[in-house]
């Protein structure tokens, strides 16, 4: 019989709940025990895991790596899976390999491509992946003189952090000034370029931003598996226009998706995304992680969660190709158990592990679903 595989998740994002719940209705029927990590100690990842504790705040990424590897050899992990500074534990595989866990992410050199979009860009393009007209911008003239050279062209300017994740910062310009309709109804991401402007002179630092026209739906995210070998075993895309949620394994999105998976060696999971520059698909941005809607691919009949973690484990699965294409869908939230009531888990006297879920009576409740870690990126309606 088949030892159980414990798998490791840390700071990791709400929608993983769903990565877990794959891992453990696994269709090998497999026993799976789940850890997790967290800052927050009312995210639903510790209450979905076995096992959970809080991590120490402000450690370093060296701390940080030796923490993780006291993790790992007193919890007996099989399989990590990184996200909080994913770039420092890679780094560190073979002390991983040597205490017997197998780290479920893309080897240091893949991780520091895409950190830096700038950086990510000019490397796809140099192996001939599309890319838009992009500004790397550190102060306000710099600013002006990329929003009036996009606008020349009519385009609509927008810009995000250099180095970023989940949208976060993104901001679509506009020559508008500010006015009270801007304070009715939900928040926007667009901003005058008058406020912008004067916020970045007062800035004490440079700011650090990637200048770039706001690119068209559909916007299409390839989930790719990729093995040691640098062989893509899965790649399907996920579209996304408006509400209306899709799949797709039409070439136009794969060719490039794989041809960056294979061409950087993005072993394991990634999500390569891309949307329209005028008729042209260009490359938006790459996570060399999990993404927190692939559990939407359980809906064309792939398990990617589990078929990642054999490939970790060193047993390959093949080559798979989706049974079938699920029906257009939307994403809804929907509530999530908690742990009980975690403040007085934060004081010094108290074990760091966090006690069992409450599993019977009215427990508390999270929502987890893709617009709980979401946000804006690169034009409307982008997670």
């Amino acid at each position: 019989m088949a030892s159980c595989v414990r798998v490791w998740l840390n700071r990791t994002y709400a929608e993983n709940v769903f990565f877990i719940d794959q891992v453990r209705r696994n269709p090998d029927d497999r026993a799976v025990e789940i850890h997790a990590t967290h800052g927050d100690p009312d995210s639903p990842v510790l209450a979905a895991a076995d096992t959970a504790e809080l991590e120490p705040e402000n450690l370093s990424p060296a701390a940080y790596v030796e923490y993780a590897l006291a993790q790992c050899a007193r919890r007996g992990v099989d399989v990590f899976v990184p996200r909080l500074h994913q770039g420092a534990i890679v780094a560190h595989r073979a002390e991983f390999e040597a205490a017997g866990t197998a780290l479920l992410a893309p080897p240091p050199e893949a991780v520091a491509v895409f950190r830096d979009k700038v950086i990510a860009y000019e490397a796809v393009q140099a192996i001939g992946v599309p890319v838009p007209p992009w500004w790397r911008v550190r102060s306000a003239d710099e600013l002006v003189r990329a929003v009036e050279e996009l606008e020349a062209l009519g385009h609509r300017a927008c810009f995000k952090p250099a180095s970023g994740a989940g949208g976060v910062g993104f901001r679509v310009i506009t020559r508008a000034p500010f006015a009270l309709g801007q304070l009715s109804g939900f928040p926007s991401p667009r901003v005058p370029l008058d406020l912008v402007l004067a916020a970045v002179r007062q800035a004490e630092e440079p700011v650090d931003w990637l200048v770039m026209p706001v690119l068209e739906q559909p916007e299409v995210s390839v989930d790719c598996l990729t093995g040691p070998d640098n062989r893509v075993r899965l790649a399907v895309g996920r579209t996304k226009n408006g509400r209306r949620r899709g799949f797709t394994l039409h070439e136009r999105w794969l060719e490039p998706a794989r041809r960056i998976a294979e061409g950087f060696g993005l072993r394991h999971l990634s999500n390569i995304q891309f949307r329209m520059f005028g008729e042209q698909p260009v490359l938006m941005d790459v996570n060399t992680r999990p993404a927190g809607g692939l559990h939407q691919l359980s809906l064309c009949g792939v398990n990617a969660p589990w078929a990642a973690v054999r490939l970790a484990l060193g047993e390959d699965p093949g080559e798979i190709s989706p049974p079938f294409l699920g029906q257009d869908y939307s994403v809804v939230s929907g509530p999530r158990p908690l742990r009980p009531v975690s403040a007085p888990q934060l004081r010094p006297d108290l074990p760091a592990e966090l006690p069992a879920p409450a599993l019977s009576g009215v427990p508390a409740a999270a929502v987890a679903g893709d617009a709980v870690a979401g946000g804006p990126a690169w034009g409307p309606g982008h997670r």
